[in-house]
């Protein structure tokens, strides 16, 4: 085998593995909820929400880390949007494995950051 094809197929390999490590890794991130923030370590959050059958609501603040219970099950997620962004659906950065449909997290700016 000549030097020029093991080198394209050494590039073309590392291009496999590549793409594949960047599908794994993206996958893991809810694909709308990448744009409300991130998941955040349990030890990181300085207030808690108990999301009951009963809420259609909760509140945050931009910039917040929050514990969100739901039934028996708990995340953590940093809440950092964009602007113009005043709510979305708790569904979109809940885990797949956590019932949060029907609740809406309205979302205040940030006081360190108004004008």
């Amino acid at each position: 085998m000549s030097s020029s094809i093991l080198k394209r197929t050494c590039a073309l390999a590392f291009c496999i593995a590549a793409a594949s490590f960047a599908a794994s890794a993206q996958s893991s991130v809810p694909a709308s909820g990448a744009r409300y923030g991130q998941a955040a370590p349990a030890d990181a959050t300085r207030k808690e929400i108990v999301v009951t059958p009963e809420t259609r609501w909760v509140n945050v603040t931009d910039g917040e880390t929050v514990r969100f219970v739901v039934g028996d099950q708990r995340f953590t997620w940093h809440v950092e949007t964009f602007p113009n962004t005043t709510h979305f659906n708790l569904a979109d950065i809940a885990p797949s494995s956590v019932d949060a449909r029907d609740v809406t997290v309205y979302v205040a700016s940030n006081p360190l950051y108004r004008n």
